[in-house]
This record gives structure tokens, sequence and C-alpha cells, in this order.
């Protein structure tokens, strides 16, 4: 591919600001993310715990400034001042002896489903009735089994308990029936004194054609007229009950549906190809909310069978109004957040939904476990959702909640692990005028009408001529690597292009392996062999990138493997830079000196730059018997290498952990810029820092003295999110901008969220 000037009238063309747009309405008010509240700030004021937690459900008190948050591993609901809601205040947890499963607010009482189950056979819970104001229990209602979703009529004279008794997954073939059946429990609450409160049950059995004897009730939403509406999603069923007189109203199917277009497949290393088509996929439905008092949404994660990668909108009788087919997944790819590891199972997988009213415009949430995303539809026309925008979410957002007399939505993301640098967070946006803060980065469509999917961005490069067009690569999450070009002139940046590399010349399958097939230190011909595909495609570990001066591009491939880790981290690749043709074709492969191969970590090379007919790579992290990392110096002309110390940081964060390199950028005038980051996110991140270093008369062996650009904490706090772990890309525009960009990790054990940011004119 060569890029030209027509490159910005191609970005025009490509706009996709409608896909993201509601339709044009006279308003211009969006939902911004204004702060995430890590559910571990609980336990400790900084996080400073490996104690998982999790927020699941969230509801809110009477007064509309105290969340309630079900956190099932801590048994306990969790409480949470948004007095001011852009500094969210923990409030502290109340224990209540069960998995707390859900929560929704009557007046001043929180009603919290407590499951106190032995097992799958012998079940038990209760409702817990919470006084908001004292964060007490009050009095406790029996429900005889094991609940999940509760939610209480807009009225406030019933609640809906779904009781699911869920089946034993790892009893025979894991599959339904499996006594005891599930039911509705019904709360007649007509009485303000809790202690008066009496229950019916409703039976659910005998209703769906899949498993009729066994009914897993999992969701229940209530509308103005005291109907429930109960999905029952391993029986793909859907059931609505008037709560006044506990008869059901009507049952149906949720059905099935067809996919064109989608990614049924994984790879290892991923490759996301939208080319596959999956037929009768039943819908097998979560979560559930009323639109009006006829009509409802539903979010179709799917279970045993199914999960149809988007959500319904049917009436109370049963009749389809509405499918989304498609268009959740293709979107999570054109975001980057498309999770390929479960492209065998369910892809985006709709988890929940809600409604809300937002200055007289009603608008659909539906929440994307697996890509971490919330989407936003305009509903004006009930038939016929728009799309508004997508939010970021953390990571496994569940519940989510609408607060239209603040402007307020809430999302709860339950996800939570210490050591994979994800944090459990309650997400809260506001209602303002002013454009959508995200994505900051998507992507046209390829020829075929999907988009070009992306992800787990590392370096980055400025192109020498125009001021608004990036390079970018993805790491070895990814199979047949690219590199991707990007038009910043807009909001969000557009990536308008994708280059594959390919070796069609066979450069590199002719470079040398440096032992047999059977030595584990070594990198050998079979080695060789799994980096090079059938197309000529390759599998590299792309984390920099420079523009050439001669209209190619300078590929720095990490490495991995550790020459003293044999048993648990061979060395399968060393640490290549690859010359590439503007078209992405392999013109030269270079390798490090034997001497330092032999003493690679699997912390290797990180970013490229090119400066006055020499490349300069930074190494991520110091090589057996240093103390620091390298920074490699390659003249071009004479195939030689030198190599200077960089010294890091010392270690800041309380979790931990290490320092190291990232990307590196010339400056123009033999001096560079390079990113210093810790490998801690959200509380635990300390150092994410930009540092200058001058190398135009370094000698072999040097130990380089740095100064600060800029400590980058601020500017990723500003988004509202955790601050992600993985600070990757840096560059230099020709109008002096400096840009960067996470690596988001492909999606897997990490929310997807990528932050490309323009830090303006930083350099003096």
């Amino acid at each position: 591919m060569t890029i030209n000037f027509k490159l910005k009238a191609l970005a025009a063309a490509l706009s996709l600001a409608p896909a993201l747009a509601v339709a044009d309405r006279g308003d211009n008010f969006n939902f911004n993310r204004i702060a995430s509240f890590p559910v571990c700030m609980q336990l400790d004021a900084t996080c400073d715990v490996d104690t998982e937690t999790a927020a699941e459900i969230v509801a809110v008190d009477f007064t509309g400034k105290k969340l309630i948050y079900s956190d099932s591993p801590l048994e306990a609901i969790g409480f949470v001042d948004i007095s001011n809601p852009s500094k969210p205040k923990p409030l502290g947890t109340l224990d209540l002896g069960g998995e707390p499963t859900s929560v929704a607010v009557k007046f001043r009482f929180a009603l919290v489903g407590v499951n106190t189950s032995e097992d799958f056979v012998n079940v038990s819970g209760h409702l817990a009735v919470v006084d908001t104001r004292s964060q007490e229990v009050v009095t406790t209602l029996d429900l005889g089994g094991q609940p999940d979703s509760v939610a209480v009529s807009p009225n406030g004279r019933y609640a809906a308990v779904v009781i699911e008794n869920e089946r034993d997954e790892d009893l025979g073939d894991g599959e339904p029936p499996q006594s005891p059946a599930g039911e509705l429990v019904i709360v007649d609450m007509q009485r303000y004194n809790p202690k008066t409160w009496t229950t019916r049950r409703v039976d659910l059995t005998g209703l769906a054609d899949l498993f009729p004897g066994d009914p897993e009730p999992e969701f229940v939403d209530i509308n103005h007229l005291d109907l429930a509406v109960v999905t029952m999603q391993e029986n793909n069923h859907v059931v609505v009950v008037r709560l006044s007189t506990g008869k059901i109203v009507s049952h149906f199917s949720a059905g099935s549906v067809d996919l064109t277009q989608v990614d049924a497949t994984e790879e290892e290393p991923a490759i996301i190809s939208q080319t596959e088509s999956l037929y009768q996929i039943p819908r097998e439905p979560d979560g559930v909310a009323w639109l009006n008092s006829y009509s409802f949404a539903t979010a179709d994660e799917g279970d045993l069978f199914g999960g149809s990668r988007g959500f319904s909108l049917f009436n109370f009788r049963g009749d389809l109004l509405f499918s989304s087919g498609n268009s959740m997944d293709h979107m999570a790819a054109r975001l980057g957040h498309y999770p390929d590891a479960r492209s065998g199972n369910k892809g985006n997988e709709p988890e929940n939904v809600e409604v809300g009213v937002y200055g007289g415009n009603k608008f659909l949430f539906v929440n994307s476990e697996r890509s971490s995303l919330v989407f936003v539809y305009d509903m004006k026309r009930p038939q016929f959702p728009t799309l508004k925008q997508v939010l970021p979410a953390g990571a496994g957002p569940e519940g989510a909640l609408a607060i239209p007399r603040r402007n307020l939505l809430v999302v709860a993301s339950e996800e939570d692990s210490r050591d994979d640098k994800i944090r459990s967070v309650v997400n809260i946006y506001k209602y303002q005028y002013g454009a959508p803060a995200y994505p900051t980065l998507m992507s046209a469509d390829r020829y075929d009408g999907t988009p070009i999917p992306w992800s787990a961005m590392s370096g980055l490069s400025a192109d020498p001529v125009m001021d608004d067009v990036l390079y970018a690569v993805e790491d070895s999450f990814y199979g047949s690597n690219r590199i991707f070009t990007i038009d910043t002139s807009s909001h969000p940046a557009l990536l308008v292009a994708e280059t594959t590399i390919k070796d069609s010349n066979g450069l590199f399958a002719a470079t040398p392996t440096s032992g047999p097939d059977s030595d584990p230190d070594s990198f050998d011909a079979e080695d060789l062999a799994a980096m090079i595909n059938a197309d000529n495609s390759v599998n590299l570990d792309p984390e920099g990138i420079a523009k050439s001066a001669d209209g190619g591009f300078w590929i720095a491939s990490e490495g991995a493997g550790t020459v003293t880790e044999t048993e648990d981290r061979p060395i399968e690749k060393l640490n290549f830079l690859f010359k590439t043709d503007a078209d992405g074709v392999i013109e030269k492969v270079v390798t490090l000196p034997d001497a330092i191969n032999d003493i690679q970590v699997r912390f290797g090379f990180e970013g490229v730059a090119e400066y006055n007919g020499k490349l300069y790579v930074a190494v991520q992290r110091a090589w057996v018997g240093q103390d620091n990392p390298m920074i490699g110096i390659y003249d071009i002309h004479n195939e030689s290498w030198m190599f200077v110390t960089y010294p890091l940081d010392a270690r800041e964060s309380q979790a931990g952990g290490w320092v190291g390199l990232s990307d590196i950028t010339s400056l123009g005038d033999g001096s560079f810029m390079l990113v210093e980051r810790d490998n801690q996110g959200g509380p635990d991140a300390a150092i994410k820092r930009l540092y200058k270093v001058d190398l135009s008369s370094v000698a072999d062996g040097d130990v380089v003295s740095k100064t600060l650009v800029r400590d980058l904490m601020s500017d990723l706090k500003a988004a509202g999110g955790l601050v992600p772990e993985k600070i990757e890309g840096s560059a230099l525009m020709p109008n002096g901008d400096v840009y960067i960009i996470n690596d988001n990790d492909g999606v897997d054990d990490n929310s997807g969220e990528t932050q490309l940011i323009n830090l303006g004119k930083i350099l003096k």
C-alpha cells in the first residue's frame, strides 16, 4: 500500500461518524465517563489488597446519592457516596452471610437476594431488606431457593425475585433437567413496614419447549402496569406475569437467529476474520428491560446452545420487533474491543440491558460482557434503535442503572484480578453537552463491508510529511501481523488502511538458525517455520515501528524466551529488525550479534527509531548479567551494532513489579524520547513517563543520562477510567504534536480500552 496525499479524502469518504451519532435531533448531549470507583477501595484507600471483590448489580437509594451494589466474592453489599459523582467515595460494606445475587430499592430499603444454598440440590436463600440510611438489615424473607435477579415495581407495590436454582454444569453433560426447578416469587409490599411483607409463588414449569420441567429463570423487570417479564435463559423462553394476580399473561420461545459475517473460529495466534456464518442460534436471553408498557429488550447472551451476539426487542405477546444481528460484533471489532478468544463461543456476549429517559430522549443501554463496552441506542423510533455511542466500561460490565434525574448512568464491571491488572469498578457516566470522549480510535471498512479489525496496538510512528498521519503495529497476540495507517484529523481518529507484513521474497525464511531442533535454548528451524505462514504473512511480535527514510518501514520484533529458563520459557523467537517496503514486503532482516543473543531475556525489543542512517532500538528490561536495559544502535550502511545503557527509575508501585522501556522516538537532532513505564495498572500504576536522552555523541558501553519530558499519569486519569498498564507507543508529528497509545492485550484479561492521546506540543 502506498500512502499519498489522497489519504485525507479517503478518510473523509470512509468517515464513520454517522455510525456513532444519534439521528439529528437538535441536541449535542452525550454520555461521557466522569469516574470509575474501584471496589477494592472499600477494603483499602489505595486498593493495596489482593482480595477479590466484584460489583455486579447496582441500585441507588431514594436520594439518588448513594449506590448499593452486590459483591458476590465478599458475600456483602457495598455502598458508594455519589453526592459528587465525579468523585465517588466508599461508604463501607455489609456482610450478608451468603452470596448476594442482585439488589433493588424501594424508597429507603434495599432488597437483596442472598443465596445460602449448600449445593445444587439443597437450595436455600432469602431476601434481605436493608435500611439504606443505617446500612443495616431490617428483616429477611425466606425464598426457599437460590435467588438471582430482583426487581421492584415502579409504584413500589411489588417486588419480583427469580429463583434460578441453577444446574450443576459438571453433572453429566451439564444440561437440564436437574432438580429442583426454578420459579418466580412475588413480594407484596403494599405496607411500608418490611416486616409485614408477604410472598407468593408462581410455577414456571411446563411452559418452555426446551426442558419444560426445569425452568431456570435468569432475570426479571417490571413495567408500569405491574407486568413482570422473566427470561429463562437455558430454556430459551420468556414469560410475562401479572403481579397483582400471579397469573401468566403470555409466554413464548425467544427463538433463534441466523448470523452472517461473524468470526466463529478461535486461532492462536489470533485472527479476527468476520467472514463466517452461524445458523439457527438460540438467543438464550439474560438481562431484560421494559421499553414501555408493551415491549421490552433482551440481552441475548446465550448459555447452553446459543448466544446471538446481540439484543432483541419483543412485545409482550412474543412478536419479534427487532434483532441486532451482527452489528455489535462488528462495532466491537471497529473499536478494537472484539474478544477473538471468544469467537468460538458467543463473541462480544451481551449480558444486560437498561432503559432511561434523559431530557425527553429515551435510550437503551446494552452491556457487552466480553468486549467490555456499553452500547447506547436512541429509541426515538421504538422498533428501529439507532446507535448513538459506545462507552468503555472496565472489565466485564454486568449491572446497569439509569439515574435520569441526575443525568447519570452507572455500570458495574465485575471482573477483578490484581495479578492481571484488573480491578472491579463502578463506572459513572454523565449525560452532558459535548462530544463523545470515547472511542479515541476506530476503523474504516474492508471491501466486504466488515470493519478493519484491530487491537493490541504497540508502537507508533509519524508520517514525516503529513501532520495527521500515524502508523501503528499489532503485537504477537495476532498472527499475520499488519501495519496500520491512522488518520488523526478527526475525532475519533480513523484507521483507514491495513498492510500485511509478508516474506514474499523469502528473506526471512533464509535467516540462519542457531542450533539443532532438540536444543530448547536455540532458535531453530522449527521455530522459524512457525513464524512464516503459507501465504508468506508472518507471525512476529511487532513492538516498534518507524517510517523509513525511503518510504518503507522498520519493524522491531520482540523475542520470546529466556536463556536461563529453558524449562518454562525456551527460546522460540529472537529479536529482529525488519525493513519492509511501503507494501509491507520484507526487504531486509537484521539480527543481534551472537554474544547479545546469548544473554536474551524475554523482555526484548520494544521500540525502534531511524535517524541519520542509524536505527535506535529500545530493549524493555535488563538482560542476563545487566542492571539496566540497553539501547541498541545499528549502523544501516556498515551493518554494525553498538549498545548503551539506559538507567531506569526505581520501582514506585505499591504492588512492586518492574519498570521498563517501551517506545523510542527520534526528535530529529540526535536526541530521542522514550516511554518508561511500570507493569502495573489501575490503583497500582505509578510510573508512566516520557524521558528525553541525547544519543548524538555516545560511545559503545556508555550509560546515558535522561531528562523528564512528561509524567503521563494525569493524562491517563483524565479519561475517567483506570490507568492502563501498557503505554507502548509514542510518536512526534511534523507539527510538533506528541501522541501516545496503550496496548489492550487483545481484550484478553483486559477491558479492551484503547486510549490514543494527543499530548500536544510538549517538547521544548
